[in-house]
């Protein structure tokens, strides 16, 4: 699923280097205009946010979309709840892994499909331990290194 970078609203760069992703999943999200406004100025934020499930429905909590300076009266709360759009077998899946496994569902980015309506792409995570994170970072760095090795051997 290559997407054009330049659709990203948000994008939760940390999570990779947190978590581990099993899964990923694309869900809508309900918002209000002056949100979307936002959204395709790029100024929101989910670096802190997570989903969950509350009433047997999925939940975007704790998103921060500032308000939309031109919106006077009808403007959103910047971290309210907002309700993620999912098939019921997708969301039974999801539930029952985050039951079963002790997984958690890390939203990974949102951005503007090609219709231009709002997606966000979740992954159902695993918690990485320090050990993990210092193994992601090692091959991380070698890939680097490697890569700069490469370009002098071309010169």
């Amino acid at each position: 699923m290559a997407r054009p970078t330049d659709r990203f609203a948000a994008q939760n760069r940390r999570a990779r280097f947190d978590y581990f992703i099993e899964d990923k999943l694309e869900a809508g999200i309900m918002l209000m205009g002056s949100e979307v406004k936002v959204l395709r100025e790029g100024k929101a934020s989910i670096a802190e946010a997570y989903a969950a499930e509350e009433g047997g429905e999925l939940w975007l909590i704790n998103a921060h979309i500032p308000e939309y300076k031109a919106a006077r009266n009808f403007t959103h709360e910047p971290r309210r709840k907002r309700k993620l759009l999912v098939h019921r077998r997708e969301r039974d899946k999801l539930m029952g892994a985050i039951m079963r496994e002790g997984v958690t569902l890390v939203p990974m980015s949102i951005y503007f499909n090609e219709r231009g309506i709002a997606k966000c792409e979740i992954g159902l995570a695993k918690g990485k331990k320090k050990g993990d994170k210092r193994e992601t970072e090692k091959a991380r760095d070698w890939q680097r290194d490697k890569a700069r090795i490469m370009r002098e051997r071309n010169r």
